[in-house]
């Protein structure tokens, strides 16, 4: 099991030193992008994945909540982003699967809470992460929303029955008191934003999900 700090909820004029502050417990960083189109949030994008990779040897995940990603992808290689995820309700995504791949990134597929497991079983094959919102894309600090539970069940099963090396990840609300709960549903990764970075200490922050996932 895996902490992922979003840094979403990090505060973006001294970010390099709150990704200092994780380092020490995080496995990866968790990077939203959103273009204000495909989302009406607007974050950030590749120039500030360059500057943070100066900072940091953390794998930086990189979830692309845009209309176009294709258009991004080279970009984001070239900025040194470890892996990029994009989402299925933009359509068949194989294509950009192929271009993800061929940049050197590990390949991502994430789907929104009311969108069914069945659209994304297809692609497990072809994929290294299976993201499972667990709030609406868009905005941090959102409530957990439970019901996801259940698709991150199915994709377990699914994954396992195939002994494919995919690893599936959660994103939104998870905090100390749920982290167990989508650990013993079958998630590998947690990423939590305000509930690291909103801490006074988001070390021990991390580091207390850690352990409720583990059941400590």
């Amino acid at each position: 099991m895996k902490v992922a700090p979003s840094i979403l909820a990090a505060d973006f004029a001294i970010l390099a030193a709150d990704v200092e502050r994780v380092a020490s417990v995080a496995d990866l960083l968790h990077v939203d992008c959103m273009d204000g189109h495909y989302v009406p949030n607007l974050t950030i994008g590749p120039p500030v994945v360059k500057s943070l990779r100066k900072h940091t040897d953390l794998f930086l995940d990189c979830h692309l909540m845009v209309d176009n990603p294709g258009v991004l992808l080279a970009a984001f290689a070239d900025a040194g982003a470890d892996g990029c995820t994009i989402h299925i309700e933009l359509g068949d995504p194989r294509l950009l699967f192929d271009e993800i791949r061929a940049l050197g990134m590990r390949v991502g597929l994430s789907f929104e809470p009311e969108t069914p497991f069945q659209a994304v079983e297809p692609y497990l094959a072809d994929i290294d992460l299976l993201l499972v919102m667990s709030v609406h894309t868009g905005f941090g600090g959102q409530p957990f929303i439970p019901e996801v539970l259940e698709k991150v069940r199915a994709a377990r099963a699914a994954i396992d029955e195939r002994a494919l090396p995919v690893e599936i990840e959660i994103d939104g609300g998870i905090k100390v008191d749920n982290a167990h709960l989508a650990v013993d549903a079958g998630v590998d990764i947690l990423v939590s934003g305000t509930g690291i970075f909103g801490a006074d200490d988001p070390a021990a922050a991390a580091r207390a999900i850690k352990a409720s996932g583990a059941g400590r």
